[in-house]
């Protein structure tokens, strides 16, 4: 009887040691504090945990990990497993995806922007792309069309953009400068003191972004209808990472990716929405509207050369810059 407590006993710590053996912990690097714009990784987080009943679990930080703009680098040598990151922070790294930020595409719902962006992320010059930070593309962060919030007298024709200072990033940056105004980027964590000390007088957000960042608190107008564009923020893993993951773990992350993005558009269109006019409505903010003239001259002198550039630059590269150019627009197209 002995020996066979013994056999049993030995049988079940070594069941114990494999069951520990296959736990798996991934930390993730994100910034600010969770919102809207990180609803899918929260969900991917409950999702993954739960299909493997704890035993792999994604460490969320807000953070705690690497500064916004270095995501990119620390997914790059394995300093955490998972990020989110801008595409606007540093487009010399990432080029291929920055056709998804180019101003004035039409992209008219969330749902629409994970379709593009998705087709982007697995297009063959973007995974090239992206593997040279030893990166595989998991998800985007779709976002509505950016407007601007800003202090001082609200704009009431384009013209009157002219010299104002306002952070925009990638290709609303570009767009803003067609009209006169004088773009600068900066981290999304870094707007509301630059807005508060008069370093910039505007800011190019996502609704959520205005209420998460505070830029609406000293706000006395925001533009309702410009609309120039967005940007693209992926959520990306360390492809090594990625690799060593147990088929059952990695089956449980990548199987877990729509769910989290129909969690994120939910709550998006949503919460969030349903938070935006009331906000702006309790701080007595201005709304301005522009004349469907002045849109349609705005487009006019920020689609075409913006993405005439942008192909220029990144054929140059080395980039199939035109087809990745085409794969976008012709979805739109298709889509309208």
């Amino acid at each position: 009887m002995k020996n066979i407590m013994t056999t049993a006993a030995v049988a079940a710590l070594t069941l114990g040691f494999a069951a520990s053996a296959q736990a798996e912990e991934w930390n993730v690097s994100l910034w600010g504090k969770q919102r809207a714009f990180t609803e899918h990784v929260e969900k991917l987080a409950e999702l993954v945990s739960e299909k493997t009943n704890g035993e792999f679990t994604l460490n969320i930080s807000y953070g705690g990990l690497s500064n916004n703009r270095e995501n990119l680098d620390g997914i790059s040598i394995g300093a955490f497993e998972m990020a989110q990151f801008c595409a606007g922070y540093h487009r010399d790294k990432n080029p291929s995806i920055t056709v998804l930020e180019l101003p004035f595409l039409g992209v008219s719902s969330l749902e629409q922007e994970i379709a593009l962006s998705m087709a982007v992320y697995q297009h063959p010059a973007t995974v090239a792309d992206l593997a040279r930070w030893n990166a595989t593309l998991l998800m985007p962060s779709p976002l509505p069309q950016y407007n601007i919030v800003g202090v001082g007298d609200a704009p009431t024709t384009l013209a009157d953009f002219d010299g104002l200072s306002v952070r925009a990033t990638g290709g609303i940056g570009a767009a803003m400068e067609t009209v006169g105004a004088v773009p600068t980027s900066m981290s999304a964590s870094e707007v509301r003191q630059a807005m508060d000390s008069g370093v910039v007088k505007a800011v190019a957000f996502a609704p959520h972004a205005h209420m998460s960042f505070g830029t609406i608190e000293n706000a006395t107008w925001w533009t309702e209808n410009l609309n120039p564009g967005t940007v693209n923020c992926p959520v990306v893993v360390n492809s090594e990472a990625l690799d060593g993951l147990s088929d059952a773990h990695r089956e449980a992350l990548l199987g877990s990716v729509e769910d989290a993005l129909d969690h994120y558009v939910t709550n998006y269109n949503g919460a969030t929405m349903d938070a935006w006019g009331p906000a702006l409505e309790e701080r007595g903010i201005n709304v301005v509207s522009f004349s469907d003239a002045e849109i349609e001259g705005f487009k006019d002198a920020a689609a075409a050369p913006s993405a005439a550039a942008w192909i220029e630059q990144n054929n140059a590269a080395g980039l199939p810059a035109q087809e990745l150019y085409d794969l976008v627009t012709g979805m739109i197209a298709d889509a309208n």
